[in-house]
This record gives C-alpha cells, sequence and structure tokens, in this order.
C-alpha cells in the first residue's frame, strides 16, 4: 500500500498504510465462532486483549450483542452491563477500543466510557445514531446489512450484490458527512455473512477494491465464517486456516483493516505478504 491512509480514532491517530488488524473480543453466550466470553470476567477478558495487543492488534473491538444469523436481540440494559466495565478494564492497554453496537444510547454510553470508535452493523441508520457519533471524535465502520441478525439469512437476493452494496454503503457515507462526521472517521465494511449467500460473499470478495474507490478505508470481516466453510467443509472451530488466507486476500484486494479471532497467525502472514511488498535488503 502506497499511500497513507490516517484515521482518526478519538485520541488515536491509526496509520493504514500497513494493515490493521482487529481483533474480535466477544462478551455474548452465543457467538456463533464458539468463542464468547459469557458474562464478561474481567480476568479472561483482560487476558485475551493483552495476549491480542501482544500478537499485533492494533484495535480491540468488543461486543456487547451477537449479530450472528438468527441471533435475538438483547436489552440496552444487559448489553451496557456487559460492556462498560470492560472498556473502563481495556482503556489502558494503548490501542483504541471499538465498540460492536446498533444502539445509540449504547454507543454514547461507551464513547462517554471512552471507547474510540463504533463499529455499526447498522450503519448508524437507527434514530439519533448519527448525531451520537458525530458529537464525538470517535471512527465510525458504516457496514451493509441486508434486513437484521434474526432473519438476514432467509432468503437473500440481489440483482448486483456489488453494485447493491457499494451503492448503500455510498447513500450512509453521505449521511455520515452530512452529520458532520469528518470524511478520516469513516471506514467502510461490505459486510459479509450479513443478509448475503455464499456467492455473494465470494463476489463481495473478488470485488473488494471497489468498495474504497472513494478513498476511504475498507474493513473485511470474513473470520470463520461460513463462507469458508462452504468452501472448505470445516466446521466453525477448524476454520483459522482458511480464516488466514482470506484475511491475506482482502488486504490484496485493498482491505485496510481485517476484523479477526486468530491474531497471532493473522500477523504472521501478513508479514509475509509485507515482506514480498518491497526487495529484501541484501546486506
Amino acid at each position: 500500500m502506497s499511500s497513507t491512509v490516517w484515521l482518526h480514532c478519538g485520541a488515536y491517530r491509526l496509520a493504514l498504510d500497513r494493515p490493521v488488524i482487529m481483533a474480535i473480543l466477544n462478551l455474548t453466550p452465543d457467538s456463533f465462532s464458539g468463542d464468547g466470553m459469557a458474562g464478561g470476567d474481567p480476568g479472561e477478558v483482560l487476558r485475551r486483549a493483552e495476549a491480542a495487543v501482544r500478537d499485533g492488534a492494533g484495535i480491540l473491538d468488543i461486543g456487547g450483542e451477537s449479530t450472528r444469523p438468527g441471533a435475538a436481540s438483547v436489552a440496552e440494559a444487559e448489553e451496557l452491563d456487559r460492556i462498560l466495565p470492560i472498556i473502563e478494564l481495556l482503556n489502558p492497554l494503548g490501542v483504541p477500543i471499538s465498540v460492536d453496537t446498533m444502539k445509540p444510547a449504547v454507543m454514547r454510553a461507551a464513547l462517554n466510557a471512552g471507547a474510540s470508535m463504533i463499529n455499526d452493523v447498522n450503519a448508524l441508520q437507527a434514530e439519533d445514531a448519527l448525531t451520537v457519533v458525530a458529537a464525538s471524535s470517535a471512527a465510525v465502520c458504516l457496514m451493509h446489512m441486508r434486513g437484521e441478525p434474526r432473519t438476514m439469512q432467509e432468503a437473500p437476493t440481489y440483482e448486483d450484490v456489488v453494485g447493491e452494496v457499494g451503492g448503500f454503503l455510498a447513500k450512509r457515507v453521505e449521511a455520515a458527512l452530512g452529520a458532520g462526521i469528518n470524511r478520516d472517521r469513516i471506514v467502510v465494511d461490505p459486510g459479509f455473512g450479513f443478509g448475503k449467500k455464499a456467492d455473494h460473499n465470494w463476489t463481495l470478495m473478488r470485488h473488494l477494491g471497489y468498495f474504497g474507490r472513494n478513498g476511504l478505508p475498507v474493513l473485511a470481516g470474513v473470520s470463520r465464517k461460513s463462507m469458508l466453510g462452504a468452501v472448505t467443509g470445516r466446521p466453525v472451530g477448524e476454520r483459522m486456516p482458511a480464516s488466514v488466507a482470506a484475511a491475506l486476500m482482502a488486504v490484496e484486494r485493498g482491505a485496510r483493516i481485517v476484523r479477526v479471532h486468530d491474531v497471532a497467525a493473522t500477523r504472521d502472514a501478513l508479514c509475509v505478504w509485507e515482506a514480498l511488498q518491497e526487495p529484501l535488503n541484501q546486506s
């Protein structure tokens, strides 16, 4: 990646000329990947977060409500109880804390607690969501989702999945800019697995660079997802190699941020990729 792109992320300013790894920390009992930390035991969360940062994570993404296919919604109070103590616990680690939520009230409380980024699968479409984020200095990830988590995988159809997803994201970026959210705070995500069949997901992956055509950084979240199971035949717990390969291919196609479960393995793969981008020092 030749040109430096900066992401203004609260008190942080992240350089995206190198791929940034966003580590997933699920504080839910029903994560699709089976790695959820129900109850959010502070010691276990801190151990995982410290390991992720040590292994190369540049952003920690925490979520108190599962958005897996078929997931039921979580009450606002319960989501807040799950995430707020963890934000305060992880802030001293020195990397941006991203919060995966669709609820404006949760966004506001998370930002007040020190979160530096909002990762919204609903792309700030909820009432007041744009206002809440605009009033902060946090970054935001605007993601495409067809429908809502409980029903999104029932029968997703597209005439032109790349054009439709790209058009939606362009409109949400326009809305964010209109609300006063600066461009250097915006990330876009085509939403792999969110209201898409496997063939839709692979088409999006092939054309991932299209979503960064306006200069905004692209986030890709494919870790352990069913699209990988569809081509490997592996159950979710055995998809680490496929997840690392998919993250690498996403970066090759223009992703600036990859959201992953397996930080160390992804970092190693990206180190190999980066070594091939410039001639090796022969001295």
